[in-house]
């Protein structure tokens, strides 16, 4: 693949602590508009499209609540700077309250985000998701569009993005070892529910 133009929406704060290596954990429902009323994973290889409305601070651990300027609804920047891509490697859907109390060293949120994304549509599971991310080898800067607005998941960018040159946020073992981790939290849940 040479070229990307298949985007995952998340939070700015999260795309750039994925970019960084700092996590490789999203935890997803989805959002209001997505397709069908409910998540799934549309692509599993995706270029990081920040977002910036929804970012809530008191929702962060407090280093990352410190990195968020909070904007009004409606807001949207003028351009959006695209700095990585990441192949979806893990796709789990959780259930159970004290797994996802026992992500909470993997991923940016607090407990409170933890608590109510868990509870929000209670009959329907978590996703948690585990990226593999690559920073792209010069940023992209791109004009926002009113298609790449609303609260869905999935877009798909009006121009591709090159992927050439490409690099790791995490060494190959550093992303087995997470991955590890967050593996034995998930079918720990799935070994009790048996």
């Amino acid at each position: 693949m040479t070229t990307a133009i298949h985007a995952l929406k998340e939070w700015a704060v999260a795309t750039d602590a994925l970019e960084r290596g700092e996590t490789i954990v999203l935890l997803r429902k989805g959002g209001i508009r997505e397709e069908g009323k409910h998540f799934r994973v549309a692509h599993d290889d995706v270029l990081l499209y920040p977002t910036y409305e929804h970012q809530q601070p008191h929702l962060l651990k407090p280093h990352y609540s410190e990195l968020v300027q909070p904007v009004p609804s409606g807001w949207h920047p003028e351009t959006v700077r695209i700095g990585a891509w990441a192949s979806i490697t893990d796709i789990f859907q959780i259930s159970e309250k004290e797994t996802v109390e026992g992500l909470l060293p993997h991923h940016i949120w607090n407990e409170q985000f933890a608590a109510e994304r868990f509870g929000w549509k209670p009959r329907f599971p978590l996703y948690v998701l585990l990226l593999r991310v690559y920073k792209l080898p010069q940023e992209h800067v791109i004009p926002y569009r009113a298609e790449y607005g609303g609260c869905k998941s999935w877009i798909d960018l009006a121009e591709p993005i090159a992927l050439a040159g490409m690099t790791p946020a995490l060494s190959d073992d550093e992303y087995a070892r997470q991955v590890a981790a967050v593996r034995a939290i998930v079918e720990n849940e799935q070994l009790t529910n048996v």
